[in-house]
């Protein structure tokens, strides 16, 4: 294998390591979820995680009985609907964080929020320069826009499956580490026999 082959895989398996340190999914609720049920305590729950820009929000449960909407922070304090800035209801929803601050969320359906089921999200500014935005550029977004979004155009559609909210490897860095490897077996491979012939 020559020189710029090897500097290239180098390279490769580098920005790979780098892309699953910095992307992570966490389960809001962990192996319990987004429910009103068991008492969780989401707000230990969210201090105990270091959220960063480029992390993935999930919110696992069941449709029939929960929502997750988004809310100012005065709406989360009172429990209050009235002025939502993004509502999801798939059961499975994925929300990345696209800039620092506080992003409050809570259930919807009456009597939920009361009991427990919300959650503060803090992404501190610190963490804006040791991550990226999932797009690649640094532009934050308005300040009247939500600031987390569902990854993907289809709307409604299921996010990844998580069973624990531990920080996981994005999918992108797993499959540009497996092409790494591929190339370097490949041409391994073909300097081992460069003509085909055994």
């Amino acid at each position: 294998m020559g020189f710029a082959q090897r500097a290239m895989c180098v390279f490769l398996l580098v920005v790979t390591a780098l892309d699953i340190s910095l992307a992570a999914v966490y389960k809001v609720g962990d192996s319990k979820g987004w429910t009103s049920i068991g008492q969780i305590n989401y707000t230990a729950w969210a201090a105990s995680k270091t959220f960063r820009v480029g992390d993935t929000i999930l919110f696992e449960y069941n449709k029939q009985f929960h929502n997750v909407m988004q809310v100012t922070h005065l709406e989360f304090q009172a429990c209050n609907v009235s002025s939502v800035i993004n509502t999801f209801s798939t059961g499975n929803d994925s929300i990345v964080i696209k800039r620092t601050g506080h992003f409050y969320y809570l259930c919807g359906i009456p009597g939920h929020c009361l009991v427990g089921q919300k959650v503060d999200i803090r992404v501190p500014k610190s963490s804006e320069a040791t991550a990226p935005s999932p797009s690649g550029s640094s532009t934050a977004s308005p300040a009247g826009s939500p600031s987390l979004s569902p990854p993907g155009a289809i709307a409604g559609a299921p996010g990844p499956s998580v069973k624990s909210s531990a920080p996981y490897p994005s999918s992108k860095g797993l499959v540009a580490l497996l092409l790494s490897l591929v190339v370097v077996l490949g041409n391994e491979t073909t300097q081992d026999d460069p003509d085909g012939l055994d």
